[in-house]
């Protein structure tokens, strides 16, 4: 008798970088080698996560000897129930306070490209301008929140509050996985688009809203949430 294999958390975050590629190139023929090196994973856990989405139906395994491979099938399904899986609330969050209209470009400034991305209405406004808001949401790499979160204060102006702020630092909860796919958009780093969707969609105020409409927007431009 077959023993079946153990199901692993496709949602978790190493396992989010097959996850992101597979719906990066939806169209693509993978092989297990595919995600596998220099920021990939381990071919055992590629493994296991192929096999559990097989499992889950998310995508449907080709056997043709050495020429197999693996397709996406059911694209709806995989973002749904990572939607159900995941929330913005995840995070580690750190709030302050800037009177600093022009922090957006001050942020730019101080911080390289690749330390740091918006996310929520702050990095979706770039895109679609829909939902009116001062606060300001970004995620830090964790190695710059680890080493130099004080100087970020210190240089920014950022100011530590009783109670609330509009500056919003993010420690990812998909350390490994959050910056898959950066986007520049007029000019400054952004998350991905899916990752925005994700972001948004259980945020609240106007997530969910924002979110759909995030969506209709990268369609109407011939764009997927990828």
């Amino acid at each position: 008798m077959r023993k079946k294999s153990r199901m692993k958390n496709v949602f978790a975050d190493k396992a989010t970088l097959i996850v992101r590629k597979i719906l990066h190139n939806h169209s693509k023929k993978w092989v297990v080698r595919d995600f596998t090196g220099p920021q990939g994973v381990s071919l055992g856990m590629a493994q296991e996560v192929l096999e559990t989405m097989v499992q889950l139906g998310y995508v449907e395994r080709i056997k043709k000897g050495p020429h197999s491979y693996t397709i996406l099938t059911n694209r709806e399904s995989l973002i749904e129930d990572w939607l159900k899986e995941y929330s913005f609330d995840s995070n580690e969050i750190d709030t302050y306070y800037t009177p600093d209209k022009d922090i957006l470009k001050n942020i730019k400034a101080y911080l390289k490209a690749d330390e740091y991305a918006f996310t929520l209405h702050t990095g979706a406004n770039l895109v679609t301008s829909y939902v009116k808001t001062e606060h300001i949401y970004l995620y830090l790499d964790k190695e710059k929140w680890d080493k130099g979160i004080l100087k970020i204060r210190e240089n920014l102006g950022l100011k530590e509050l009783v109670k609330g702020g509009n500056i919003h630092i993010v420690k990812p909860f998909y350390k490994n996985s959050i910056f898959f796919n950066l986007q520049r958009i007029k000019g400054y780093p952004v998350v991905s688009s899916l990752q925005l969707y994700l972001d948004l969609y259980n945020f609240q105020p106007r997530g969910r809203d924002h979110a759909e409409h995030l969506k209709k927007v990268l369609e109407e431009k011939g764009n997927s949430l990828d």
